[in-house]
C-alpha cells in the first residue's frame, strides 16, 4: 500500500556525479534512473526536482563578484543538463518520462504548466522538472517545494547524503541525535539547516509533509512511499 501515492522528489546535483567529484556519473545515473523507474511501476505518480551543483553553483560564482542574476540563471541552466541526462537514462530503460521547464528551451523539453505536469504523472510518466522557478533568488529547494504544492502531492521527499535531520552536525558530532519525526515549527526553532526558509515556510503554511532520508541506501525512495520508517519526516 502507498503512503504517498504522488510525491515530489528533490535530489542535489551531487547525487548524480557520484565519486568523480564534478558532472554526471554513469553508473550512479543508471542506479537513479532504475530506482525512479522501480517507484514509479508501484503506482506512484513521480515528479523530481534536481539541483545542478554538480556542475555550477551560482551563490558560490556570486562570492567570487558575479552578478546574483547571472550565477542564479547559470544555476537554472546546470539543472536543465541533469534532467537531460535522467531523462536519457529513463527513456533507455523503457521509463515514459517528460521535461518541464521553468525557462523556455525550444526543443529540449515543455515550458511547465501544472495541468501539463498534473495529466503526465497521471499518465504515468515521470515528471522531471527543470530550470528551478525560472527566477532568480530562489534555490532549487524552493522550486521543489513551490511544485510540490503545484500538483498537489501528498509528500515532498528530499534525498540526501544523510540518514534524516539531527539536531546537530553528525559529521562533526558523534553524540548528534536523529529525529525520526519533528515538526516544522521545531524546525525553525532549532534553525536546523533542512531546507532553506523560503522552502520550509511554504511547506508549513501549506502542510506540506516532508521526508528528508539518504539517498545512499538502496531502495530507500520506494520505502519511503510504502510507510517505512526511513529518515526523518517533517509534519505540521
Amino acid at each position: 500500500m502507498l503512503t504517498y501515492p504522488r510525491v515530489l522528489l528533490k535530489l542535489s546535483g551531487e547525487a548524480l556525479e557520484g565519486d568523480q567529484g564534478f558532472g554526471v556519473d554513469p553508473r550512479t545515473l543508471a542506479a537513479v534512473a532504475a530506482e525512479l523507474q522501480e517507484v514509479s511501476a508501484l503506482g506512484v505518480q513521480l515528479g523530481v526536482v534536481v539541483g545542478g551543483g554538480n556542475f555550477f553553483r551560482g551563490l558560490t560564482a556570486v562570492s567570487t563578484g558575479m552578478e546574483r542574476s547571472a550565477g542564479d540563471g547559470m544555476g537554472m541552466l546546470a539543472t536543465l543538463m541533469n534532467c537531460l541526462a535522467l531523462e536519457d537514462a529513463l527513456q533507455r530503460r523503457g521509463q515514459r518520462c517528460r521535461l518541464l521547464s521553468a525557462l523556455p528551451v525550444g526543443p529540449l523539453g515543455e515550458p511547465f504548466s501544472r495541468s501539463r505536469a498534473i495529466a503526465a504523472l497521471e499518465a504515468g510518466e515521470v515528471v522531471l522538472l527543470g530550470a528551478g522557478t525560472g527566477h532568480p533568488y530562489f534555490s532549487t529547494d524552493t522550486a521543489a517545494a513551490l511544485r510540490a504544492l503545484e500538483i498537489g502531492a501528498s509528500a515532498l521527499l528530499k534525498a540526501t547524503q544523510v540518514d534524516g535531520i539531527y539536531d546537530k552536525d553528525p559529521k562533526k558530532h558523534a553524540d548528534a541525535v536523529r529525529f525520526e519525526r519533528i515538526s516544522y515549527d521545531e524546525v525553525l526553532e532549532r534553525q536546523l539547516k533542512v531546507m532553506d526558509l523560503t522552502a520550509i515556510t511554504l511547506c508549513r503554511e501549506n502542510r506540506m509533509p516532508l521526508v528528508i532520508f539518504d539517498l545512499g541506501g538502496a531502495g530507500n525512495i520506494k520505502r519511503v512511499v510504502t510507510g517505512e520508517p526511513v529518515g526523518s519526516r517533517v509534519v505540521d
